[in-house]
């Protein structure tokens, strides 16, 4: 990386920024972890019952598991030995099969990002084309047939689609397997996940589509849109050097979005598939009264989702000008202002008011 590259990332990400949303991140994780262990404690039930399982439920052996979990102890010394091995990576026993929770979600969780991955390239592959399409033929028959489309794929359920697939393209084409993960991690593995990465991608396309429609409009409305198209700048080019640009931001938001949407999407089409995953394994932790393990999926999953939106938000400033920090007094900036009646370095902008100004001065 040269200085000029270090000297750049500093100026759109100052460290003071990193370490504020870091801070907020753990913040928030730290919230959620104690609003999960409140609720698992105030739920119906005696722990320790729930923890003995299916032994005998004897006086002497509810003491015993009530003194190894500190179920004897205040609610806020139990949350701060969990915390305290949570932070070790030590997050205890599954009671159905005696593994290490650890190891459990460690199973579960390669199937399920490889499912929620193929799903966001479907999303993606049929949202962003479909909403720049609609946006470009905005209030016109191909805007209204591809918004129709995409309200029909959101008032779906995952759940429904899913189980259209696998009626069509497993049943009746045979063209996938209806069910299962398939062996190893190769050609038989996509070819069992791509009915459901289908099912689960189609619930949020919608929402990169409408992102997408709305970003081009708006863009197509600006001034410096409608100069360079005065100049006769090509169409292809002003797609490619002002609309698509401008709408990288929302569209970024819009993603950030979806994917937190397919990590809590996951229950429904596993159910559906019979995949071994995160969401079947959280669905039955519940229904056995499995705590260890829907705490610590629980946290995982908003762990997950806070990384999410913790990384879009540091993106952003790197890919707008106009999200990033006003420089402090004093501070030097990337590009040094010419001197009066000098020309500006290439590839900068004499002004520094936004994308707009960038725009004008890269076809000058």
């Amino acid at each position: 990386m040269t200085a000029a590259t270090r000297s750049r990332l500093r100026a759109a990400l100052p460290l003071g920024l990193v370490v504020r949303r870091l801070g907020g991140t753990l913040g928030l994780l730290f919230v959620l972890s104690v609003a999960v262990f409140a609720l698992l404690r105030v739920a119906p039930g005696d722990p320790a019952l729930t923890l003995l399982g299916p032994r005998s439920a004897t006086p002497e052996a509810l003491a015993a598991v009530r003194a190894r979990h500190h179920l004897d102890s205040p609610t806020v010394v139990q949350y701060g030995y969990w915390l305290a091995d949570a932070l070790r990576l030590d997050l205890g026993t599954s009671i159905r099969t005696g593994d290490g929770v650890a190891t459990v979600l460690g199973d579960r969780l390669v199937l399920t990002g490889q499912l929620v991955g193929l799903g966001f390239a479907v999303a993606l592959l049929l949202g962003l084309p479909l909403g720049v399409l609609a946006g470009l033929r905005a209030r016109r028959p191909t805007d209204r047939v591809v918004q129709s489309l995409g309200v029909v794929a959101l008032s779906t359920p995952a759940f429904a689609s899913g189980l259209l697939l696998v009626y069509g393209f497993a049943l009746m084409l045979g063209w996938f397997p209806a069910y299962g993960p398939g062996e190893g991690a190769g050609a038989d593995r996509l070819s069992h996940l791509v009915l459901p990465a289908a099912a689960l991608g189609l619930a949020v396309t919608a929402v990169l589509l409408k992102l997408t429609r709305a970003a081009v409009i708006r863009e197509l409305d600006r001034e410096h849109v409608t100069f360079a198209r005065a100049r006769g700048v090509r169409e292809r080019d002003v797609l490619l050097r002002y609309v698509l640009r401008g709408t990288v931001v929302p569209v970024l938001t819009g993603i950030g979005l979806v994917l937190a949407y397919l990590l809590a999407g996951t229950v429904m089409v596993e159910q559906v598939f019979a995949l071994p995953g995160l969401g079947s394994l959280l669905v039955d932790s519940v229904t056995f009264r499995d705590v260890p393990v829907v705490q610590a999926e629980a946290l995982l999953i908003a762990a997950l989702i806070c990384l999410v939106n913790l990384v879009t938000d540091l993106v952003q400033p790197l890919l707008d000008p106009r999200l990033r920090p006003a420089p402090t007094a004093g501070a030097t900036p990337a590009h040094p202002s010419p001197a009066p009646g000098a020309s500006a370095p290439p590839g900068t902008s004499g002004s520094a008011t936004g994308t707009s100004g960038n725009h004008e001065e890269d076809d000058r």
